[in-house]
C-alpha cells in the first residue's frame, strides 16, 4: 500500500487555497517528504501527520518554491522535535542551494542536528525485500531535476491449499518457501517454492514528477503506473508561456497519462490563475481518469482496490474517507 498526501499544490507562489509544493509518501515504515516549500511545517501540523520519522527528504529540483521550507523545518527539528537528523536527497545544484539556505538560517555551527546531503543520480536510490525507490531525470529549465518511482517488487503469492495438500506445516518452513528457498520436511521430502507459490503478481507503482518542461521523455518511466502525480501549471491557451518557463499544460500531462497507460493521473503544481475545473476540462477528454489535487488530499493505493481519496485532516479527526 502507498499513501500520497499533498501538503502544498500551488505553483511558484501560494494562494489562499494552496500552499507551496510539498508532498508526503508513506509505505510501511517509510516516510518520504518530497520537496519542502515555504510553510510546509505548518501544513504538516495542520494535516495531523506529525514529524515522527520524517527524516528522508527528496528534492525534485532546487528552485526556491520547492526548498525554502527546509530551513524552518530543520530549526524546528533541532530545537523542539525528537528528530536526530535529516537526510536530504537531491541533485548537486539543489543541495548546494540548500546548504546556502542552512548557513543563512543557522549561521556557522548553530545547527543542532545532523543533516546529511546525498547527491542523487538516475537509478535505484534505495530498496529492501519488497520495495524499490528509483530516480529518473526530468527536464526543467536547465536545473538538475528528477522524478521518483516508488515500486513494490513483484511477488509470487503463497498458496495455502497446495501447502496443506503437501502437509507443509505452518511456521518457519512456509516462510522459507515464500522467500524462494527449498525446504526438506521431517519425513525427508524436498519441497520447492514452485510447489506452493502461484504466478508472479506485479506490485503497485506510484510515480511522482514535480516541475517538468516536456513529457515525451517520461513515458517509459511512467509506464503502467497505478498513480502518476505530475505538474499541470498551465492550460493550452498559454502553451508558449509554459514552454518558456519549463512547465506543462494539463493537456500535456493527460497525453502522458494516456501514452504511458497509467491507471490514475493526479495533477498538482497549479497556477493561481486556474481553477481545478479549467484543468479538468482540458485533461479529461484526453485522459478521463484525471484528478486535480488539493492541499491535504490523501490518495491511498491498495492492490486490487479502487483508489481512495480523502482529506487527511478528517482522518486525523476520525472522519470517513471518500473513494475516488
Amino acid at each position: 500500500m502507498f499513501e500520497l498526501v499533498f501538503l502544498g499544490t500551488s505553483a511558484s507562489a501560494p494562494s489562499v487555497q494552496r500552499g507551496l509544493p510539498a508532498s508526503l509518501i508513506q509505505h510501511r515504515e517509510y516516510r518520504f517528504l518530497i520537496d519542502c516549500g515555504e510553510g510546509t511545517q505548518r501544513q504538516i501540523l495542520r494535516s495531523g501527520l506529525g514529524f515522527k520519522r520524517l527524516d528522508r527528504i527528496l528534492l525534485t529540483h532546487g528552485h526556491l518554491d520547492h526548498i525554502l521550507g527546509l530551513g524552518g523545518l530543520a530549526s524546528t527539528f533541532g530545537r523542539w522535535e525528537a528528530v536526530e537528523g535529516m537526510e536530504i536527497y537531491g541533485g548537486a545544484w539543489a543541495l548546494q542551494r540548500v546548504r546556502e539556505l542552512m548557513r543563512v538560517v543557522f549561521g556557522a555551527g548553530e545547527v543542532r542536528m545532523k543533516i546529511g546531503y546525498h547527491v542523487i543520480a538516475p537509478g535505484v536510490l534505495m530498496e529492501d525485500d519488497v520495495f524499490r525507490l528509483r530516480v529518473f531525470p526530468v527536464e526543467h529549465r536547465g536545473a538538475d531535476a528528477f522524478g521518483f518511482s516508488f515500486e513494490e517488487k513483484a511477488r509470487r503469492p503463497f498458496l495455502p491449499d497446495k501447502a496443506a495438500a503437501l502437509d507443509v506445516p505452518v511456521g518457519p518452513i512456509r516462510r522459507e518457501l515464500v522467500a524462494g528457498r527449498p525446504v526438506t520436511l521431517p519425513d525427508g521430502r524436498l519441497i520447492r517454492p514452485d510447489d506452493v507459490l502461484g504466478e508472479e503478481v506485479r506490485g503497485l507503482k506510484l510515480v511522482f514528477v514535480g516541475d517538468a518542461g516536456r513529457v515525451d521523455n517520461l513515458a517509459v518511466e511512467a509506464e503502467a503506473a497505478d498513480l502518476l502525480a505530475i505538474e499541470a501549471t498551465y492550460t493550452e491557451e498559454e502553451q508558449e508561456v509554459a514552454a518558456a518557463f519549463g512547465h506543462l499544460t494539463a493537456r500535456q500531462a493527460a497525453w502522458l497519462g494516456r501514452e504511458a497507460r497509467v491507471k490514475h493521473l493526479v495533477l498538482h503544481h497549479v497556477s493561481r490563475r486556474y481553477s481545478s475545473r479549467q484543468l479538468l476540462e482540458e485533461a479529461v477528454p484526453l485522459f478521463p481518469n484525471t484528478i486535480v489535487a488539493k492541499d491535504f488530499d490523501l490518495f491511498r493505493l491498495v492492490k486490487q482496490k479502487p483508489l481512495e481519496r480523502e482529506d487527511v485532516r478528517q482522518r486525523a479527526a476520525g472522519g470517513d474517507g471518500v473513494t475516488g
